[in-house]
């Protein structure tokens, strides 16, 4: 399992002190809000930033990290990912963090008929969605309790889909 995750991108900057506007690629922004350090990767290479402080703003991130004091140091975040360190996030023992389950194949829970392999995970609003890679393009399924049985990491992803919703594969 990797130690660094993914969990936001540098979107833009906020104002002239060195604030940085993320997107959270948490379950919510207040979770970005609770790391103390965050992490870019260059070359496999983490290095770390310590977070002064950070609030939830219209749904962004505006966070300030040590030695970001200027629109000038904050520009240069732009468009980066940040990580974290896996021991850093807390989550219930019947979650799986995204980074884990790309790449595991989604099987049907009944029949172990394989339908691909899970390629990204789509934020939505209402629930995520599943993009699946099948033989024949992509497959897009909601993640929702009705559809998804259950996740292991070192099986797959079972799956009970609806009549119809594999049909083309």
């Amino acid at each position: 399992m990797k130690e660094y995750l993914s969990c936001a991108k540098a979107v833009n900057t906020h104002g002239v002190a060195g604030l940085i506007k993320m997107e959270s690629w948490c379950d919510t922004p207040k979770v970005l809000t609770g790391l103390k350090t965050l992490y870019t990767e260059k070359n496999g290479v983490y290095t770390p930033y310590s977070v002064e402080r950070s609030s939830v703003h219209k749904g962004m991130v505006l966070c300030k990290l040590k030695g970001c004091d200027t629109f000038e140091d904050a520009i240069l975040f732009k468009n980066k990912i940040f990580y974290c360190k896996r021991e850093d996030l807390k989550i219930g023992d019947d979650k799986v963090f995204i980074e884990d389950m790309l790449g595991l194949s989604v099987i049907n829970a009944d029949s172990g008929k394989v339908y691909g392999i899970l390629e990204n995970v789509i934020n939505n609003p209402a629930n995520d969605i599943y993009e699946i890679r099948t033989e024949k393009g992509m497959a897009y399924m909601p993640a929702v309790k009705e559809f998804v049985v259950s996740v292991d990491t070192d099986k797959g992803i079972f799956v009970r889909p609806i009549e119809g919703m594999f049909d083309e594969i």
